[in-house]
């Protein structure tokens, strides 16, 4: 992994220039929920699999959904031809041209959050997930048709007291230097939060004034602690889910995500979803 090429305390929020951006008019549509899904060149296979079952939906109890993809740049040029081709036939990708890496990962989150600003604030809500997560996104839509809270809304899997990790040999190693406080503020695990599409452009528009951290969903916790947001749960019981579950529809019925899929078992589990529409599970 190479490191961060700017000063790790500095974040230029409009860092790069846009390489790639999707067919989608949100003034003439308006989308109620866009899922901004993070990807790499080499997950292809997770994308296919995503636009065949959650990311395929576009039209859910009535309300336009639309997926798009979030990518960087890549050194090798076979990648970025083939990923200018998949954006061409699909016109789903959003790309800037920052090196796709691990340590960038924050930059790709906030070119989502930049891209709502920019060309869908007309959206009413946005998702920010990864590509090996099922979403169920009819439940999830059914979730926020009924919390009916539209703005200022920020809500996923909280972690509220997490304390940074200083052991070096940890993936989610973070120095004194990166970050000198003890206690992270309350975020939301990465593998999939929501929010109502004004948080997009406040987050964007503090991002360069917060110290600039590579674990994109605490850099977002803390733009939210700086915009006083709090973090809120969406439903009374847990519907998110950053580790993986045992898969069976009834449960799935009732998650809104669920980490560690691959390909295979998305497209396998949804599959199922889609065969058993009238299975009963009032019992469970």
């Amino acid at each position: 992994m190479e490191p961060f090429e700017e000063p790790p305390h500095v974040l230029k929020k409009s860092h790069g220039k846009f390489l790639q951006l999707p067919d989608i008019d949100c003034k003439q549509k308006p989308p109620f929920l866009v899922l901004l899904v993070t990807s790499s060149h080499k997950q292809l296979a997770a994308r296919m699999a995503i636009r065949k079952t959650w990311g395929r939906e576009t039209e859910v109890r009535g309300r336009h959904v639309k997926t798009l993809f979030l990518l960087g740049a890549s050194d090798i040029t076979d990648e970025m031809n083939a990923t200018a081709q998949e954006g061409k036939q699909h016109r789903d990708i959003i790309q800037k041209d920052f090196k796709d890496n691990y340590y960038n990962l924050t930059l790709k989150t906030m070119m989502g959050m930049e891209w709502v600003h920019h060309f869908c604030p007309q959206a009413a809500f946005v998702m920010k997930t990864d590509s090996d997560i099922f979403v169920n996104v009819g439940y999830l839509t059914d979730l926020l048709l009924k919390k009916n809270k539209t703005s200022l809304f920020f809500t996923g899997y909280l972690k509220p007291h997490e304390l940074p990790i200083r052991k070096k040999s940890s993936k989610w190693f973070v120095s004194k230097f990166e970050y000198p406080w003890d206690r992270y503020p309350p975020f939301c695990s990465g593998t999939g939060y929501v929010f109502s599409s004004d948080v997009a452009s406040k987050v964007f528009s503090v991002s360069d004034s917060v110290p600039f951290l590579k674990l994109e969903d605490v850099f977002v916790g803390l733009c939210l602690a700086n915009l006083k947001i709090r973090p809120e749960e969406l439903h009374t019981k847990q519907t998110f889910f950053p580790d993986g579950l045992r898969f069976s529809v009834c449960l799935f019925r009732k998650i809104v995500t669920c980490h560690s899929m691959t390909p295979q078992n998305l497209l396998t589990y949804w599959q199922a979803l889609e065969n058993s529409q009238e299975q009963n599970c009032s019992a469970v």
